[in-house]
């Protein structure tokens, strides 16, 4: 019995290992390298440096994915400059934390995933459910060997997600941060109602999902841009309602008209310290913000005694677990969601879609095809 098994486990090795350096190579003759690129230091931050590496090995309870798209998020963009929190230095990294995929081979004892099955990673390798820790929020992917800029992956299978059936790979590379962070923003933490006014800031990756999930869910989203034709199709994607920050300065009192006077009961704080009290002054009372990002910059005060006031509460968020990613993905199934898709580049065009994100003149996810 004993031999048969020690045979069963050689042929799957093989088997896995065939599959894995077949796949690599991807449109030529088969190899045990992949291309994947990685974070070199330069003058100021890092560069996008190209490098071919040996195929990685699935180890117990491991698989390997074959990655076919990416995407990028501003974290990104705030790595690749070296302006990315009080980690240590990405250099040797991998970028992206967005990606996904098909498994091409399995380690011992994997259960969750077979080879040909489609899947995007999670942003928190080991964040599976309940609160985060230190050690979990030390898995984020990106900058790490667990970046998803790279043809190949190797990853526990605990650190991904079946992908929705009706998405592309294109169209699931852009859920693993936004889209969890939008979700996690408004309906773990936000507890997000049929008909609750929803202030989304920009047309970015976490706004855009917020905006479509909150359509999806009933509830009435207010979207800001400084760009009517963004406006205008943020309006074919379900706004309730729209406001130009760069022709109203005062954008906030606008938006608190379109509530009726009445306040919105959510609001995903992107903007940072440029933003965060006029976002304030649109709260309903007992409404909720999420703190979530810095576009104008982090920092700036939390007006502690208005909150008090109108009994409204604000979360810090910093994407969410596997479970926030599986309850978003059985919502996105359920009402059938598509992501809105910036602009795809190619893998050799990483360079470019760095640019793409750093110059802001996109909506929605910028994702890159391997």
């Amino acid at each position: 019995m004993n031999l048969i098994q020690s045979s069963l486990r050689a042929v799957k090795y093989v088997a896995a290992f065939l599959i894995a350096t077949v796949t690599a190579s991807a449109f030529g003759e088969p190899t045990d390298t992949i291309r994947q690129y990685q974070f070199e230091t330069a003058e100021n931050g890092y560069r996008l440096v190209l490098k071919e590496v040996p195929i990685p090995v699935a180890g117990d309870n491991e698989v390997l994915v074959r990655v076919r798209a990416a995407s990028l998020n501003r974290r990104d963009i705030y790595m690749l400059n070296d302006q990315y929190g009080p980690g240590g230095s990405a250099a040797g990294g991998i970028p992206l934390s967005d990606g996904a995929g098909e498994v091409i081979a399995v380690g011992d004892g994997v259960t969750r995933f077979a080879v040909g099955d489609r899947v995007t990673g999670i942003f928190f390798a080991r964040w599976i459910d309940g609160p985060a820790s230190p050690e979990i929020l030390a898995s984020a992917r990106g900058g790490s060997p667990g970046g998803m800029l790279s043809e190949v992956i190797v990853t526990d299978e605990n650190g991904l997600v079946a992908i929705p059936g009706h998405l592309s790979y294109e169209e699931a590379a852009t859920l693993p941060c936004a889209a969890v962070t939008a979700w996690n923003a408004l309906f773990t933490r936000g507890q997000l109602e049929p008909d609750d006014f929803v202030l989304l800031e920009g047309t970015g990756g976490v706004s855009v999902f917020g905006l479509i999930f909150s359509a999806a869910a009933g509830a009435k989203p207010i979207i800001t841009s400084s760009r009517n034709e963004k406006l205008e199709r943020a309006t074919k994607l379900g706004a309730f309602g729209t406001a130009n920050y760069r022709e109203n300065p005062e954008w906030q009192k606008e938006v608190r008209e379109l509530t009726g006077g009445v306040g919105v009961d959510q609001v995903l704080e992107v903007g940072g310290k440029d933003t965060l009290s006029k976002a304030v002054e649109t709260l309903a009372f007992g409404g909720h913000i999420a703190l979530i990002g810095g576009l104008t910059g982090f920092g700036g005060d939390l007006p502690v005694g208005s909150l008090m006031f109108i009994n409204a509460s604000a979360s810090g968020i910093y994407v969410g677990s596997r479970e926030d990613f599986e309850a978003m993905n059985a919502f996105i199934s359920e009402h059938q969601i598509r992501p809105l898709v910036d602009r795809v580049f190619e893998f050799e065009d990483a360079a470019d879609a760095f640019e793409h994100m750093n110059s802001g003149n996109f909506m929605g996810k910028i994702v890159i095809r391997l």
